[in-house]
């Protein structure tokens, strides 16, 4: 029978302490009723002797210490999962707002599991295709990592997040892909563009969202991409299913964290975010991966805005130190309206090399990208040069690269909200801006590739077209 408990002694922000209790677990699920008889959730952050600290998942409104009653459920906070949640819109704590039926659970799993074991993960090694060329071509996606996009207050992460939701696919064999979408402290706003752009394009079919608002209370928050994660980790490992997870915006969730740990009068680390912030981060990140001997797979691709785009700030300091790479968007290609703004020569993945190659991608996939990189960065070094002694310093060779490096952004870089390009595509794009470089310039290019695949082209194409 489970025990009532009359004895709240204090709420202070998202907090209640209750005293005089028998049993009761970290971690636990509490249930506390109003004085009006509205039930609202809770989770035990801290117990010590007969007081448990409970973290209210509801907001305080309507709560006070003397008619408040509670009740621990003796468990955890758990998600009902069934092949049923593809195609569904939940909030940030499961609970269907899609006005759909709720879900007939096949399991009811707690949604703080474990990292995936070191011992037993195996290596990410198979491309998954997002249409994009900057990641596709020059920071390969793999199948199990975790690559997450540095972006700035202002900046269209959203619009990448969604695009990349909706176009993102595993090649070759027929497999089964979702895609868990998870969104921590968004508008209502952003909200209904996710939800209707998923809709109006299809995506939602393969797809589960669980959207938590600004003014949502901020306790939900943390849970929010646990139990995200915790849906992709029963369709990848059980449903054997590739599952892509996107989360945004991890600067939230932090924020969260923050709030309750200065609630919780902890001492403050750096910027006062809680000294324990990288291994909360990496409970998350670390979801992510591949099992010898499971069919399934997690990716992720967190998305987090740097406060003042500092790169030094703690959130994207730390998430650098667990992940394998990041994509980073820049503020002046936005301003010159280029979309996505990627900034190719700050980003990076880790395991590209990994997941290209004849096979995979293409076989020219690695030279491609090689060269492309090196004469991108000559070209932004001409531009400097220019910037800084004139357009008369240049070397006619510096002219060449300088025009090269214009033509890569307005055509590489840049592409369409809705342009959705194949990775044959991306790297036929590569060669055709090659084709104005000087072959001697091609130092990073196999000869066998070079006639293989620069002959198709003219040499004068990719400028003048």
């Amino acid at each position: 029978m489970i025990k009532e408990y009359n004895t709240v002694r204090e709420i202070v922000g998202p907090l209640m302490l209750v005293e005089q209790v028998e049993g009761v677990k970290y971690d636990e699920l509490a249930e506390i009723e109003l004085p009006s008889g509205e039930l609202r959730n809770g989770s035990v952050l801290e117990v010590n002797r007969d007081k448990a600290l409970i973290q209210l998942l509801e907001g305080v409104i309507g709560v006070n210490v003397r008619d408040t009653k509670v009740r621990f459920k003796g468990k955890g906070m758990q998600l009902d999962v069934a092949e049923d949640i593809l195609g569904r819109v939940f909030d940030g704590q499961g609970r269907p707002i899609d006005k759909g039926p709720r879900i007939i659970p096949e399991k009811r799993l707690d949604i703080n599991s474990s990292p995936i074991n070191p011992f037993a993960r195996d290596y990410p090694s198979e491309f998954i295709q997002t249409g994009f060329s900057t990641i596709d071509g020059l920071n390969t996606l793999v199948r199990g990592q975790k690559l997450p996009i540095f972006s700035g207050s202002g900046l269209p992460h959203g619009k990448m997040a969604a695009q990349i939701a909706r176009q993102a696919r595993v090649l070759g064999a027929e497999e089964e892909f979702a895609v868990v979408f998870g969104a921590m402290g968004i508008t209502f706003e952003e909200a209904q563009y996710f939800i209707q752009d998923f809709q109006r394009t299809g995506a939602i079919e393969r797809s589960v969202l669980f959207v938590n608002l600004a003014n949502d209370p901020a306790i939900e928050r943390i849970a929010t991409p646990r139990i995200a994660l915790t849906a992709a980790e029963y369709l990848a490992f059980e449903k054997e299913m590739h599952v892509l997870v996107i989360l945004t915006d991890m600067t939230n969730y932090c924020e969260a964290l923050r709030e309750v740990s200065a609630a919780r009068q902890e001492v403050p680390g750096r910027r006062g975010y809680p000294g324990y912030l990288y291994t909360d981060l990496s409970t998350i990140y670390e979801r992510a991966g591949r099992i010898q001997g499971r069919k399934g797979s997690i990716t992720q691709i967190p998305v987090l805005s740097m406060p003042e785009d500092d790169k030094t700030h703690p959130i994207p300091d730390l998430t650098g130190y667990i992940t394998e790479g990041q994509i980073v968007l820049s503020r002046s290609m936005h301003r010159r309206g280029i979309y996505p703004p990627v900034d190719v020569l700050q980003s990076l993945s880790r395991l590209k090399d990994k997941g290209i190659g004849e096979g995979k991608t293409r076989e020219d996939h690695s030279d491609v990208f090689n060269q492309l990189f090196a004469a991108y960065a000559r070209g932004l070094e001409a531009r400097e040069l220019e910037v800084i002694l004139g357009e008369a310093a240049l070397s006619e060779m510096d002219r060449i690269f300088y025009k090269f490096a214009d033509s890569f952004e307005k055509r590489y870089i840049a592409q369409g909200e809705n342009e959705d390009r194949p990775i044959e595509q991306t790297l036929d794009l590569g060669w055709e801006l090659m084709s104005v470089l000087p072959r001697a310039e091609l130092k990073r290019i196999r000869e066998a590739f070079l006639d293989k695949y620069m002959k198709q082209f003219d040499k004068k194409s990719a400028l003048t077209s």
